[in-house]
């Protein structure tokens, strides 16, 4: 991989972008990392297809969702945005979403679900652009959250 790409907003309440950056260059050391700050995730889309014509290999997009029913809407359409471009480049674009609500009002643990979830997500897509996932099928694995577990 020659190129791995990084979008996040401002609109987030965590540098959800340095950690991913930390994390991919930790993973990755060899692999060039570009980052692209927009607003907020209705930008997102943008910023992806921008670092996709740079010659980005994969993007991890960072968003932040806020508390109310506009906010949704606007995950829903980016949501839909990151997979059409998906499917118009055929390039990997890893969607690693907070939510506000998430934190049930408890901005330590809002972090920390922040953190967690940027964090194995990159870990997801070095393993996507390695090979796959299959041995973690069914297993439970959680982005955010202690992990569930199969059950047997």
């Amino acid at each position: 991989m020659s190129c791995i790409g990084v979008v996040d907003t401002t609109f987030a309440r965590v540098d959800m972008g340095a950690v991913a950056i930390d994390e991919l260059k930790s993973l990755l050391p060899h692999t060039a990392v570009r980052r692209l700050t927009v607003p907020g995730i209705k930008n997102t889309v943008w910023g992806a297809l921008k670092l996709i014509k740079e010659g980005c290999d994969a993007v991890i997009v960072l968003g932040w969702v806020g508390p109310t029913p506009v906010d949704k809407y606007s995950y829903l359409a980016t949501s839909i945005g990151l997979m059409h471009l998906q499917i118009e480049t055929g390039v990997l674009v890893l969607d690693v979403t907070v939510h506000e609500e998430e934190g049930g009002g408890d901005d330590k643990k809002l972090k920390e679900i922040a953190l967690d979830r940027t964090r194995k997500h990159v870990w997801n897509l070095v393993q996507m652009l390695r090979g796959g996932l299959e041995q973690y099928a069914g297993k439970g694995v959680r982005q955010g959250y202690p992990h569930a577990g199969e059950i047997i």
